[in-house]
């Protein structure tokens, strides 16, 4: 985390979210203003924390999910693509489980399938860009990120001339898939395998 100022304060997550709730949808507009851009949570919570002069010592599972169904609800009610698609895992590039605020708000169940929720998620980030970026290729496709955060698929950032990669195979993720632990429905953090939500307990 950046270091603080000295008008900074440290407050509870449910006092802060109300005022980072702000700075995050702020945020993402800007990601979303550069074509493939994402940003990780942890340096979504990080940059609301520092715009607000808010800071907490509370975990950053704790309270983050939260503040993207703060945001997604924005989103639903001005009728805009969910930003949330933008952010992403650190360790593995997929969108967390804040991103099923999403399909709440439209009426549908979470995705269960991993490959078929990124594609969503592609396909919703492809969306922002569309509405917050003004350089957006003609023939963009949804782009799915990988581990390290760059995109991948048909357009993903290939320079002018360059043929599109493969998109990616649709049956890569199956064993890691099936080895992730389910959402936690109190801290909507993946737990572990086996075993209770540490978080919870």
């Amino acid at each position: 985390m950046s270091q603080t100022g000295s008008e900074d304060r440290f407050v509870n997550p449910t006092v802060g979210k109300k005022y980072w709730v702000k700075h995050a949808y702020d945020t993402l507009v800007e990601t979303a203003s550069r074509y493939n851009a994402v940003i990780t949570y942890g340096d979504l919570a990080e940059e609301v924390q520092r715009r607000s002069g808010l800071h907490t010592d509370a975990p950053l599972r704790n309270w983050v999910g939260d503040l993207l169904k703060m945001v997604a609800q924005a989103n639903h009610l001005r009728e805009e693509p969910a930003l949330t698609s933008l952010v992403i895992l650190k360790h593995d590039g997929r969108v967390g489980a804040g991103y099923d605020e999403v399909f709440r708000l439209a009426g549908q169940p979470p995705i269960a399938d991993g490959v078929e929720r990124e594609n969503h998620a592609a396909a919703a980030r492809l969306e922002c860009y569309r509405r917050w970026c003004d350089d957006v290729p003609a023939d963009a496709r949804p782009t799915v990120v990988t581990h390290a955060g760059r995109p991948r698929g048909a357009a993903a950032g290939r320079p002018e001339g360059r043929a599109a990669p493969r998109s990616p195979s649709r049956a890569t993720p199956r064993s890691r898939e099936e080895r992730r632990g389910s959402i936690c429905p109190t801290c909507f953090m993946e737990m572990p395998v086996a075993g209770p939500c540490p978080n919870c307990t």
